[in-house]
């Protein structure tokens, strides 16, 4: 079922739409090789380093581009997160027009200015490298916010974190 905004798209749209809704993961050959930078995330937030956190986040980004052979994209970790009355915008990605792509993330709260939580945040990121691997991995010719799309972030993110299911309480 596509979400509401669907009736609003061009029939090229729609198409794109419809192919990004059909795909629901992006298998990772070693997501194993990757977790050293997922330990180095974790820690940086921790330790409320921004440089760190932008390294750890950069060369996550690599890795996961790297094993679907996508290009680089330049990733900059900022400070507090934008607000207004829409809230508060976590990432932003921008595809290139010329150069490399770009993903912007911040790394505290715009209320309390807290770090972000390590899951919140690496939600975030693999969020906005899901827009990179819709253009460059799927070549879909945009990124829209679908169902698939929201699946595809979600098996990034288990195969980074193994442990996450598991952690989940039962219901």
């Amino acid at each position: 079922m596509p979400f509401a905004y669907y009736s609003r798209l061009s029939g090229r749209e729609q198409r794109i739409y419809r192919e990004s809704d059909r795909v629901t993961s992006i298998d990772l050959v070693r997501p194993d090789l990757l977790q050293p930078f997922v330990d180095a995330l974790r820690t940086a937030l921790a330790s409320e380093n921004r440089r760190a956190v932008e390294a750890a986040s950069g060369f996550l980004a690599r890795g996961v581009g790297d094993m679907v052979g996508v290009p680089p994209v330049v990733l900059e970790v900022l400070a507090v997160r934008p607000s207004a009355g829409w809230g508060e915008l976590h990432g932003l990605y921008t595809p290139a027009e010329r150069g490399p792509a770009k993903i912007q993330l911040w790394m505290r709260t715009a209320r309390h200015k807290r770090v972000v939580a390590f899951k919140a945040f690496l939600r975030t990121l693999l969020h906005e490298v899901g827009h990179h691997l819709d253009y460059h991995h799927l070549k879909l010719g945009d990124s829209f916010h679908t169902e698939g799309f929201f699946k595809r972030e979600s098996s990034l993110f288990h195969q980074l974190v193994p442990d996450a299911r598991r952690a989940r309480p039962e219901a």
